[in-house]
């Protein structure tokens, strides 16, 4: 298990590149602590993969340094690293038993016989391949096919860290769900450093402890699930996360009062003059539809029943807004207004969150 110290690190596959927009991944300075799970968030494109591959070794970065429990590990080749990957598509022996494939890490480093029975059964029960654990890799499915190479990377307990480059594409949903349920069990019996790509939200909230949420080759936010989904730091993490993601609006900000046309919206916290592109953004789940004539007017395009909730669609000059209400929530007709609780109200500048300078007497609960 290692510590993992990003220090001034970027990259671009460029051999000289002229300026920022070259880097596939901008400067990053961060520490990731030893024995935690971390999820990589972000759409295609945005320097995940860049970022692993550099941290296991495939890949040299363009500056900087990486370094495993402060031992600068820049330079060092994959082997001399002591990490498992496990890549999106299967990586297996197809000539070799399933028992066999799941055995060769232990085996290659001369593991006692005893000790590698004992795990490969452990591992094989773990991932649902008992049956299977004599059947040749070869004519397997692509999904059974992944299970092996999961497995074959959880398969040893001495590695400074696990990394898993969307290991889960080519799985169904039920065994998703399962092998996410494992691989948080496997983190808790081991406390491995575990470093996982997707773009998939609900894979890497119900995974990791902390999510690092990456755009346009920059980490944006390091944070919990709960981090999140409350303060989102900037705003492609608050459209990124969350189904719908956050309302995001065109505002001016002056002390507790935010303006968006001629409605004006009161804040849970004061604010010192800003610049730049202003914004609110407020999350569905803090907005509800009002027939108070203080709302904000809009026009109710749609209203979709999701089983647990409605998701209400509607429209403000052109600006889509969401709201979320209860299943069993009455859709007034004459409810084409939307009012938003002061407490669910994050202020960004040119798109990154800015802290209130004082606290509203009156805040919301």
């Amino acid at each position: 298990m290692a510590k993992i110290t990003l220090d001034n690190l970027a990259h671009s596959y460029y051999p000289n590149p002229k300026g920022e927009d070259d880097f596939a991944l901008k400067e990053l300075n961060h520490d990731w602590n030893d024995g935690e799970a971390y999820a990589l968030l972000g759409s295609s494109g945005c320097g995940k993969s860049t970022l692993l591959n550099i941290i296991s070794g495939l890949l040299e970065p363009s500056q900087g340094r990486i370094l495993f429990n402060d031992v600068d590990v820049t330079h060092a080749p994959t082997t001399e690293r002591n990490i498992a990957q496990v890549f999106q598509f299967p990586v297996v022996y197809d000539t070799m038993t399933v028992r066999d494939n799941l055995a060769f890490p232990l085996r290659n480093r001369g593991a006692d016989p005893k000790y590698v029975a004992e795990r490969v059964q452990k591992i094989g029960a773990m991932i649902g391949m008992e049956a299977e654990l004599d059947r040749k890799a070869r004519g397997l499915t692509a999904d059974a096919k992944q299970k092996i190479s999961l497995g074959r990377g959880m398969v040893r307990e001495d590695v400074n860290a696990l990394l898993f480059d969307e290991p889960l594409t080519v799985i169904d949903p039920h065994m998703k769900w399962e092998l996410r349920t494992q691989l948080k069990a496997l983190h808790h019996e081991f406390g491995h450093t575990m470093i996982y790509v997707t773009h998939d939200q609900t894979e890497a909230l119900t995974f990791a402890d902390k999510v690092v949420v990456m755009y346009d080759g920059r980490v944006v936010q390091i944070g919990t699930p709960q981090q999140l989904f409350e303060t989102p730091e900037h705003t492609f993490v608050g459209y990124f996360i969350g189904s719908p993601g956050m309302n995001v609006l065109d505002a001016d900000v002056t002390g507790q009062t935010a303006r968006v046309g001629d409605t004006e919206i009161p804040l849970a916290g004061g604010y010192d003059a800003l610049s730049g592109k202003i914004q609110i953004g407020v999350r569905p789940e803090f907005t509800s539809l009002t027939t108070d004539p203080s709302g904000l007017p809009v026009t109710i395009r749609r209203i979709e029943d999701v089983g647990r909730h409605k998701i209400i669609r509607a429209d403000h000059n052109g600006t889509d807004i969401n709201v979320i209400a209860d299943e069993g929530t009455p859709i007034d007709a004459d409810a084409t207004r939307i009012a938003f609780d002061p407490s669910g109200i994050n202020v960004y500048a040119d798109d990154w969150r800015v802290a209130p300078s004082s606290k509203s007497v009156g805040k919301a609960a």
